[in-house]
């Protein structure tokens, strides 16, 4: 779970970074910015590469886990999973040339490394 939130915490972090990097803003900085809940930790690593993967290619003790995790999640949580990966090109596009839409994923982890990996699901 913890590594539910921090890769939720990262993407969502680098996502509305990205975001606010592109859109033109008319508000004069602030000098010190609001806290939110949605930061992410100190050391959350930075997103280098992003891997695909269909929840059934994972060795079965990987796809229980997969499984347990998601389980856990609230409906709210993959909301908001899905719209980080909405919001962030590279990782929207990634998960489209694998054939899949940011609807079909239900997992994503980022290791130490900077790795992304994103597990989905072919819904119906």
């Amino acid at each position: 779970m913890r590594m539910i939130t921090i890769a939720v915490a990262s993407a969502a972090t680098i996502l509305a970074g990205a975001a606010y990097a592109q859109a033109p803003s008319s508000e004069r900085p602030s000098a010190k910015p609001p806290a939110s809940s949605q930061e992410a930790p100190a050391g959350a690593p930075t997103i280098t590469s992003v891997k695909v993967v269909e929840i059934d290619e994972l060795p079965e003790a990987s796809k229980a886990q997969v499984n347990q995790l998601v389980a856990t999640r609230t409906a709210d949580e993959l909301e908001k999973l899905r719209q980080a990966i909405e919001k962030a090109p590279a990782v929207k596009s990634a998960v489209e040339a694998k054939g899949y839409s940011p609807r079909d994923v239900v997992l994503a982890q980022v290791n130490n490394d900077g790795e992304l990996t994103i597990v989905t699901r072919k819904t119906s």
